[in-house]
């Protein structure tokens, strides 16, 4: 059985958990609070952080390693495109989520007022260059729910609770954002801490 070491409230660890839930298997959560570390956290990942991945003798991190693998090892539904050419232009996404969105997570959480202020900004002014996508489609690669949308959706829930604020014309996004929250695996995914960081 699968055991991933996910923090209570980290939007890294978010992710994996949807992944986990949609694929509807086995595993089992640890909940790490993330300012009282166990010390095998350590020993498991290099960088002392969560997500963590352990299946028998294997160990993981990197929420977007750990979801790729997930993927691949239990094929339904299928989250990564199939096709190899849609497979390299979602991993370039996901690589642009981690440095245009989620690199200003450490930032808006733990930064100094004016850090975290330019930080705000700087996601509100990604999204608001990705809202118009969803005014034709349903979900970030068309009508079918990818890893795309698990890697956004926890950022998506967090706007209000990291104070970020979006002009009107974020409206489609908003939506969108809606419409992941009512998967059924969305919203089994989340720890209490998370459903309590929206009202």
């Amino acid at each position: 059985m699968m055991t991933l070491y996910s923090g209570t409230t980290d939007p890294f660890s978010h992710r994996c958990r949807i992944v986990l839930f949609e694929k509807g298997m086995d595993f089992q959560v640890i909940d790490v609070d993330v300012y009282n570390k166990p010390e095998d956290l350590a020993v498991m990942n290099p960088y002392n952080k969560v997500p963590v991945l352990v299946e028998r003798d294997m160990i993981l991190y990197e929420a977007n390693i750990i979801n790729e693998y997930i993927d691949e090892r239990f094929p339904h539904p299928q989250l990564m495109p199939a096709d190899p050419v849609m497979r390299a232009r979602a991993r370039l996404f996901l690589h642009r989520f981690e440095n245009e969105l989620y690199c200003h997570i450490h930032a808006i959480e733990q930064g100094a007022q004016k850090v975290s202020d330019k930080a705000r900004q700087a996601v509100s002014d990604n999204l608001m260059q990705i809202a118009p996508v969803f005014v034709k489609q349903k979900y970030m690669l068309g009508d079918e729910f990818s890893m795309l949308d698990v890697a956004i959706a926890p950022l998506l829930w967090r706007l209000d609770h990291y104070g970020i604020q979006l002009a009107k014309e974020a409206a489609p996004l908003m939506k969108y954002a809606e419409r992941l929250f009512s998967r059924p695996a969305y919203s089994e995914a989340m720890t209490p801490a998370e459903k309590a960081m929206r009202k």
